[in-house]
């Protein structure tokens, strides 16, 4: 099967990646170092086009697919995966269940000024005592005549401090389980609703993690996504759809550590030579290059899959998996094959190590991956 991009998806790479090299990578070490959201990057990724280019040309997107979202995410998180994962976190999960389950309204007043550039999304789902377990939130919520009240802490939420909107999920009867859980659209301002502690990462540094608090915070029965009930399949589905995303910010990750390897084995000097005429140099890299490369495969056939409407759930559980762990182990010896150079900050080495390791643990953990695949395998 090819995956090869078309005339069209090669151009739009072109566009991103000269945007991400003047754009995002001169600031990435200082977003990093400072930990401050990337508010003007955002924007320029905003007045780029790209935080619609999921969204249906009807509500002022460009109406792409899946392949293509993760070009532009592999290239921005070439560059930096902390000024990457906003944008990308907002359209791929926060925006997901409004863009697959919410009705006329909810998609006219949330996806088009998403898709100018103008707002920013979360996804609420994790808690203390829930995160690879979503039937274990406590969040409640409750009717109240043409209101929903809501109760409850979330925690570890990506963009918590900056979105416009977060999509939270609360369970309406925690007896149910699963079947008791609904999903709401939050908006920023909303009284009860405010955002609680912000997260010292080891890396991803700008992209803030935060607890949101919901203390009677009264939500209009309109900002309910599908029924009640129904919560549980709409944050699944979401997820579902996301994993491709993370397997590119993964591959972007290791390739920009990969191309440091290459680069900086062929300057080295040592013994005599360069580092890269040394055959154990030679043979990390060419276990790199496998990796890298069967990770691109993964997560393009996944993301093909996606557009063309196959079953794709196993195929972005695997791509995900492969991608992430590929991506700590690229690093970890793209950072060796620098020695003590890599270990210091003047080398974009350790921040590359310290990035790749997030992808293995958000959006569903590696073993949360496993459990996936090995459930489609075995029926």
């Amino acid at each position: 099967m090819d995956f090869s991009f078309n005339e069209e998806q090669l151009m739009f790479q072109k566009m991103v990646r000269d945007f991400a090299a003047k754009e995002i990578a001169p600031v990435a070490a200082q977003v990093d170092e400072t930990a401050e959201y990337p508010a003007e990057q955002i924007k320029k990724i905003g007045d780029l086009g790209l935080m619609g280019i999921t969204i249906p040309e009807e509500y002022g997107g460009s109406g792409k697919g899946r392949v293509d979202f993760c070009i532009a995410v592999e290239e921005l998180s070439h560059a930096s995966a902390a000024i990457c994962a906003p944008f990308r976190i907002s359209l791929s999960l926060g925006l997901t269940p409004i863009l697959m389950h919410g009705s006329d309204d909810q998609k006219q007043r949330y996806l088009v000024p998403h898709a100018k550039g103008e707002e920013l999304a979360c996804f609420g789902l994790t808690e203390a005592g829930a995160g690879s377990d979503p039937a274990a939130l406590v969040t409640s919520a409750r009717r109240e005549d043409d209101h929903y009240v809501i109760n409850g802490n979330k925690l570890f939420i990506s963009n918590g401090a900056e979105a416009d909107i977060a999509v939270i999920f609360a369970t309406m009867d925690k007896s149910l389980g699963y079947r008791g859980i609904t999903a709401f659209i939050v908006d920023k301002g909303t009284p009860g609703f405010s955002v609680g502690k912000h997260e010292n990462k080891l890396g991803f540094r700008g992209l803030s993690a935060t607890e949101l608090i919901f203390e009677e915070c009264r939500v209009p029965a309109a900002n309910r996504i599908e029924a009640e009930g129904k919560g549980f399949r709409v944050g699944l589905e979401a997820l579902d759809e996301s994993r491709t995303t993370v397997g590119a910010e993964a591959l972007g990750i290791s390739k920009a550590a990969f191309d440091a390897a290459v680069s900086y084995a062929k300057e080295r000097q040592q013994f005599g030579q360069a580092l890269s005429s040394l055959q154990a140099i030679q043979w990390m890299l060419a276990d790199m290059a496998v990796h890298i490369e069967a990770a691109r495969l993964l997560t393009y056939q996944a993301a093909y899959f996606q557009d063309h409407g196959l079953p794709f759930i196993k195929e972005a559980a695997i791509a995900k998996l492969f991608s992430s762990e590929a991506s700590s182990m690229v690093t970890n010896k793209a950072l060796q094959i620098h020695g003590g150079y890599g270990y210091t900050k003047d080398y974009p080495l350790e921040r590359y190590l310290r990035d790749a390791k997030l992808t293995e643990i958000y959006e569903g953990t590696s073993e949360m991956q496993r459990m996936t695949i090995a459930r489609h395998v075995l029926r």
